[in-house]
């Protein structure tokens, strides 16, 4: 019996990578899912790639009007939303003394910002339909501690982490269950431009910082996007209904808390 029948899912970020992982993997238990993205075109392409039991929807995380039409049209076309994954972010890396207000900014917006005003957007829809819903935020291991390079970035995944345990505590009591995942490295497109970050400020060669951080991985390798579906199932399930405000670190053993 698939553990997701008869949900539905709004998946930000889900045109490529982790979050199209994501949605094949929940179209695979049963639901149905919203493909959100900035890009929409290959949202389209990626919906019509799963079928019939996929979407496309146009979000701009930086843009308001943009997350409320998007949870609109999800909700018009699915007819609800049981399960939202804050998925979508973005990268950055930079001496500190480098750090620039708008780089700040940027990722903040998308990063932080972005994924309150989703969650608070979709939030609003599960209240009003009373039977709860599922909200899983994307954290990562750059958010449990510093890096060097990677100040802006981590401490917006901090942020992910703290706006976890404030929105769960808040929203538990609608039967809205708020958790996140703290992916570590993960190999695709996102890690090729951090590579390429590292390369610029530690003077390494293309692919040396992600080879590095790969064989640093306790269990031996870089993640991959399909080593997380397994923990987004299960928070979207029934059987994480006593599970609230948690983050959880699916990493290889880089990180343990």
């Amino acid at each position: 019996m698939t553990r997701l029948a008869g949900k539905t899912a709004l998946i930000t970020g889900a045109a490529r990578g982790i979050g199209l992982a994501f949605a094949r993997a929940y179209v695979a238990e049963g639901a149905r899912v919203a493909i959100a993205d900035i890009d929409i075109e290959r949202a389209h392409a990626s919906a019509a790639e799963i079928g019939d039991a996929a979407i496309a929807v146009k979000m701009d995380l930086s843009d308001q009007s943009s997350i409320e039409a998007a949870v609109a049209e999800t909700v018009g076309a699915l007819g609800k939303i049981d399960i939202l994954i804050n998925n979508a972010a973005i990268f950055t890396a930079a001496p500190i003394v480098d750090i620039t207000r708008a780089d700040y900014e940027r990722v903040f917006q998308i990063n932080v910002a972005g994924a309150l005003f989703t969650l608070q957007a979709v939030a609003k829809h599960m209240i009003a339909r009373g039977q709860g819903g599922r909200i899983i935020n994307m954290a990562s291991q750059a958010g449990r501690r510093g890096e060097a390079l990677v100040g802006v970035y981590c401490a917006s995944k901090a942020a992910i982490i703290s706006l976890t345990q404030s929105a769960g505590l808040n929203l538990i009591e609608h039967g809205i269950n708020v958790n996140s995942i703290a992916p570590g490295v993960v190999d695709g497109e996102h890690w090729d431009g951090v590579d390429a970050f590292f390369a610029k400020y530690e003077n390494k060669a293309p692919g040396q910082k992600k080879r590095e951080v790969g064989e640093a991985v306790p269990f031996g390798r870089m993640g991959t996007a399909e080593d997380l579906t397994g923990m987004a199932i299960f928070l979207a399930s029934a059987e994480a209904e006593y599970i609230v405000a948690q983050t959880y670190n699916v990493d290889g053993g880089n990180w343990m808390s």
